[in-house]
């Protein structure tokens, strides 16, 4: 399979990765004005002329692709194709970007003031962004950033504007559309609006495609999206989306262009403008609306230390190398270039192999700060730990984490108290010293006394806001996690039990962390590589058994997927005694946070992570992957139909009861 070659084996020794520097530097001792008008002459793609707007929206419009799709939709709609053609053309106009350099250069202005407000430095590497350039003139270029937080797409214009780069035409969400004067200056800055769902819109859909590959064919200017579709909310990434991933290969596959580079970026957060808004978020609080007016009130933002945001430009990835022995393309030699094509099973493996392999190289490169390992710790610890254990036991895990391969920001030569005191400083609203022990702070609410509820809803808005950290350095250890559980709950210590029961943990969690489909052997061989590395397993002819020193480990990481485990686990009893067979889909989150309030409120669950409306819908993706419940469609409504006997066992697979099998392993 695809998914097999693409999988990389990562080496847990610690590599040397491109130096930073921070771009701020320069910002605080020279004129802003002067920056901001600066002579822009970027290096293009084969030295292309950039096209106006109104030239790039008549290229999509006279396209063959798009004309071939205005006839189909005239002749099953039964209107005219001049009514559909109009129509055609709406849509190319509510969505097009209107790049001018005027609105790019008063962002860079007020973007310069912004970022030095909020943040200590931006730190870039350079070399990263010398290949880059390098790139942009050699193939059409897709930058692909992570995405925690609004700064991002902002961050990237502003940064290949400070280094002379061509700025990116980005793909965004149509909430920006309601922002009074604010979407059309994001869309004057190179941004296109698209909605959220095409549901059957062929035409919207033609238009769509047909815009990007105009752009990408013609080499205009690199096209940014996030493959993550949306921002995530819990700083662990999420499972790609591959539409537009599809729509940028497709000029690869039927021959319109030599290659496609497509760049993972990694923009790492030393503190989260959102936190607090996220958190909230997947308790169940409404997002609010882009507006204008909330842009204003969030001024005072701007008088907060978020301390170090780190930006990481990956090696770009050729597309024609990956497909190269993998992909035929003289399947779209078959019908001509302007007929729509679904892509083909193989195809759509690969594609979807691909964009999982760009999500671990966004991983890889993400810089972890000190407070990533601190959190994690207080998390353990929910009744506070005494400052001098919390700096010993983050010591221990610093070690570790770069033993695992961790990309870690310490301070070089400082104590590590200090680097705790640092860190804590910057987080004070998470976190405080109190007679030399660490607690989170549970955020207190104005006015009369608090309900048990109210009382435990701010809790779990601090417990989410540190886990949002914690979440950040997961990517690093959850295959030895999930290695350290299986064989917790494996029956013995022979080789091929842990693999199955690691095997059935890693397609149950296969929508909470980044698991590259049919990928599970290569990580159970990386888990057992890193467990042996750090000294905490050893591997005994057909055995995998701790070592003497290894249970301090073992226990961290046993410890680090028990809020996923517990979680999941009341996912499954809330269905389980639910008395109904069937339960309408917008009733679960609701349904099982209540659930999990209730055994919080009664003590017998720990965790406010089971809170987590994020937490709750990929345990739900879970079951329905696992057949352990279906949705069905009636009228407008979707039901769950729950097999409650196969819930039952996957609840019972959770807390350890897993039957032994005997599984094929290949090679293991």
């Amino acid at each position: 399979m695809a998914a097999k070659v693409l999988y990389s084996l990562r080496d847990p020794v610690p590599k040397k990765r491109d130096d930073f520097e921070d771009i701020l530097e320069e910002r605080r001792n020279s004129s802003d004005l002067r920056y901001a008008l600066k002579c822009y002459t970027p290096a293009v793609y084969r030295n292309l002329v950039p096209c106006a707007a109104s030239v790039l929206k008549n290229l999509v419009l006279e396209s063959d692709a798009l004309r071939y799709v205005i006839n189909q939709v005239s002749v099953e709609n039964g209107e005219s194709r001049e009514t559909v053609q109009e129509e055609a053309s709406q849509v190319l106009e509510e969505m097009a970007h209107r790049l001018q350099l005027g609105t790019v250069r008063f962002f860079a202005f007020t973007l310069s003031k912004a970022f030095k407000a909020l943040y200590r430095s931006v730190r870039v590497n350079e070399e990263g962004v010398q290949r880059l350039q390098q790139a942009i003139q050699e193939h059409p270029v897709v930058l692909l950033p992570s995405h925690r937080s609004y700064m991002d797409f902002l961050m990237m214009s502003y940064l290949l504007f400070t280094y002379d780069l061509a700025l990116p035409v980005i793909a965004a969400g149509m909430d920006f559309m309601g922002m009074k004067f604010v979407g059309e200056m994001l869309r004057m800055s190179g941004a296109f609006f698209i909605r959220r769902s095409f549901g059957g819109d062929k035409l919207y859909w033609a238009v769509f495609s047909e815009y990007v590959k105009t752009m990408l064919r013609n080499g205009y200017a690199p096209i940014e999206f996030f493959l993550e579709g949306t921002r995530s909310r819990t700083a662990k990434s999420l499972t790609p989306k591959t539409g537009l991933l599809n729509i940028v290969m497709e000029p690869f596959f039927k021959g319109e262009v030599f290659d496609v580079n497509l760049v993972p970026v990694s923009i790492s957060y030393e503190r989260i403008l959102e936190e607090s808004l996220y958190a909230r978020e997947l308790l169940g609080v409404p997002k609010p609306k882009e507006s204008t007016s909330g842009l204003l009130k969030a001024r005072r933002i701007l008088s907060e230390d978020f301390g170090t945001m780190h930006v990481y430009f990956g090696a770009p990835v050729s597309v024609r190398s990956l497909a190269q022995g993998h992909i035929s393309r003289s399947q779209y030699n078959l019908v001509p270039r302007h007929v729509p094509q679904r892509p083909v099973a193989d195809t759509q493996a690969f594609v979807n192999d691909v964009a999982f392999h760009l999500v671990r190289k966004q991983e890889e490169n993400m810089v972890l700060k000190p407070w990533a390992l601190i959190s994690t710790l207080l998390l353990q610890n929910p009744d506070g730990v005494e400052l001098s254990a919390l700096t010993q036991q983050a010591n221990w895990l610093r070690h570790l984490a770069l033993s695992f391969g961790a990309f870690l920001d310490w301070p070089d030569g400082e104590p590590c108290s200090k680097v705790i005191s640092s860190s804590l400083t910057i987080h004070r609203n998470l976190a405080r010293v109190s007679e030399g022990r660490v607690h989170l702070v549970v955020p207190e609410a104005s006015g009369a006394e608090l309900s048990a509820e109210e009382a435990e809803f701010h809790r779990a808005v601090s417990v989410l806001s540190c886990a949002s950290y914690r979440n950040q350095l997961l990517h690093v250890f959850v295959r030895p996690a999930l290695l350290a559980v299986a064989m917790q709950t494996a029956n013995s210590n022979r080789r091929d039990e842990i693999y199955n029961c690691f095997n059935i943990l890693r397609n149950i969690f296969s929508s909470e962390f980044i698991l590259c489909p049919g990928a599970s052997v290569q990580d159970f061989e990386e888990a057992c590589y890193m467990l042996v590395k750090c000294g905490a397993v050893q591997e005994l002819k057909q055995e995998v058994v701790m070592s003497s020193s290894g249970q301090t480990t073992l226990s961290f990481l046993c410890s680090l997927l028990e809020p996923f485990l517990h979680g999941y686990q009341v996912v499954c009893r809330c269905l389980c005694e639910d008395p109904q067979e069937d339960l309408p889909e917008k009733n679960f989150v609701p349904a099982v946070r209540n659930f999990a309030l209730q055994l919080i409120l009664a003590g017998s669950l720990r965790y406010h992570e089971a809170l987590s409306s994020d937490l709750q819908k990929n345990a739900l993706a879970a079951l329905i992957r696992l057949n352990a419940v279906k949705q069905v469609k009636t009228g407008d409504r979707v039901l769950l139909k729950i097999n409650k006997m196969a819930v039952n066992s996957l609840e019972d697979a959770l807390g350890g009861n897993i039957p032994t099998q005997k599984p094929v392993l290949a090679r293991l």
